[in-house]
């Protein structure tokens, strides 16, 4: 090496070595800094007595919302879902290998279980048999033929992001399932994918409201023209915030999305706690019968049930005006649905359970002599097949979710939702992160989701001795209520009674 070759990596050196220093010197001063506004400051405890070194407590609280899903809870013990739960989705929506090997990891004593009844002779596959349509409104002028059993729950554009809208969009025109809107309005990328709709309106009416921010006709009219609206949803209240309106982070309010919702950009979009203009029954079903009369469209409601005196007072009115102004279908949600923001308080404490509900509201159908006109969907942490099929079971026509798709499109459970943070470009407005999520790969991965969900539900079907899973009922389940004892579903929801509470599992 010459004497110029040998300056030239002295030179280097020491400019490394003083850019150490420098680097050295400054993270000394912010340390020092920190340092003195800990001891001076008076809103944490743990700071002022542990200066700097405390600052790590709020970094590692914030990395164990991540690290416990990978390391630390069991397969089955995490909340709101498990890794078992959450696996098969993404295997799902993956198309592998969905099987298991030596045993179950679930427990099959535990209370709430639900055992299904394996015939002694099996439905055999070759009788198989593509599953009919259902219709949903006889007495609109358009029915809906719903074609899938399983389908996407009400997610909004705001709540979710342009290109997860895209995406469900794409993967439910190619799986024939439904979308529903949510109550942000009908967004382009909704239709993008020529998916049916679900239109929701929520207390704010966003996408149906004049200037004022009442009800407006001509808006309605503007959103039922769409080939692909289907059916037009009153979303009285949900699962995961009952009495209280949606919220939708002002970060999270683009001029897009203001544009939509009609409402300003940049201010968090709050809605009413319910609907100003329905207030009874009777107001409820005047509105049924305006917006079906309006658009010629199917229109029902959705709501987490409180308990059952609500349906016995819809359902006598019904029978007094006649059964055409009943709604066409009602959205059962459950006490433990999700969300983009809530309440902890109602989040954890508010509506029963859909293990509690469907059995009851099901049952108040068939007394009030309305089962057969009302179609059922329900929904509330149905995202495997073992829960799709119980709720097959116990009587609803279609069951949909919300977080089921979310993990079939990337979701892990990272519990950003509310702030606009989301690392999978989900749950974002950032467009930065929205970049790693892709509306193709994505797409599929919904559509199939969708479809292993209607095989693997098949399969169980089958199992029970029918040939597809519409024929699937109370007698073809067990539910486990205590060490070693279950109970038929029908036996159990008979003997508990309609306002008896079944063991949540």
């Amino acid at each position: 090496m010459g004497q110029a070759d040998f300056s030239f990596w002295v030179f280097l050196l020491q400019i490394f070595a003083v850019a150490i220093l420098a680097l050295l010197a400054i993270g000394a001063v912010a340390v020092a800094w920190m340092y003195v506004v800990d001891v001076r400051q008076k809103g944490h405890t743990i700071r002022r007595n542990y200066p700097v070194i405390g600052r790590f407590r709020y970094f590692f609280e914030h990395l164990g919302e991540f690290f416990r899903q990978y390391f630390f809870a069991m397969d089955r013990e995490e909340m709101p879902f498990n890794r078992a739960q959450r696996s098969w989705v993404y295997r799902a929506a993956k198309n592998t290998n969905n099987t298991v090997a030596f045993g179950s990891t679930a427990n099959a004593a535990a209370p709430g279980t639900i055992l299904f009844v394996p015939h002694p002779f099996p439905s055999l596959d070759t009788h198989r048999r593509p599953a009919e349509s259902i219709i949903i409104g006889p007495h609109c002028p358009s029915p809906y033929a719903a074609r899938s059993f399983f389908n996407v729950s009400a997610m909004s554009f705001g709540a979710i992001s342009e290109a997860a809208v895209r995406a469900l969009s794409e993967g439910c025109a190619t799986a024939g399932s439904w979308l529903n809107t949510g109550e942000g309005g009908l967004s382009p990328y909704h239709l993008s994918g020529g998916c049916d709709l679900v239109f929701q309106i929520g207390t704010a009416n966003y996408g149906v409201r004049d200037d004022a921010g009442n009800w407006s006709d001509a808006k309605m009219l503007d959103i039922a023209a769409h080939e692909q609206v289907k059916m037009i949803e009153i979303k009285l209240s949900q699962g995961a915030k009952p009495g209280k309106g949606g919220i939708l982070p002002a970060v999270k309010v683009t001029e897009e999305i203001a544009l939509i919702r009609g409402i300003p950009a940049g201010q968090a979009s709050i809605s009413p706690n319910g609907h100003p203009d329905i207030r009874n029954v009777e107001d409820l079903l005047d509105r049924i019968t305006h917006i079906r009369q309006l658009t010629g469209k199917p229109v029902g409601f959705k709501l987490v049930v409180g308990g059952l005196r609500f349906f016995e007072q819809l359902f006598e009115a019904i029978l007094r005006r006649g059964i055409e102004h009943a709604p066409d279908f009602m959205t059962i949600d459950s006490g433990d649905g999700g969300t983009g923001a809530a309440p902890q308080s109602l989040m954890d404490h508010a509506g029963l359970t859909i293990r509690e509900s469907l059995p009851g509201v099901i049952d108040k159908l068939a007394e009030y002599g309305l089962r057969e006109r009302i179609r059922v969907i329900v929904a509330g942490k149905l995202i495997t097949p073992v829960d799709v099929a119980w709720g097959l079971c116990v009587g609803a026509d279609f069951v949909v979710s919300a977080r089921g798709f979310m993990f079939a499109l990337g979701c892990i459970q990272a519990m950003q939702c509310n702030k606009n943070t989301c690392p999978t470009g989900v749950a974002t407005q950032d467009p930065e992160l929205q970049k790693g999520l892709d509306v193709g790969n994505k797409a599929a991965r919904v559509a199939h989701y969708v479809a292993n969900m209607v095989e693997e539900v098949t399969v169980i079907a089958h199992s029970c001795g029918v040939d597809e899973p519409s024929q699937l009922n109370r007698s073809h389940a067990h539910m486990v209520i205590g060490p070693g004892r279950s109970e038929a579903l029908d036996s159990y929801y008979a003997r508990v009674g309609s306002q008896g509470a079944p063991i949540a599992v």
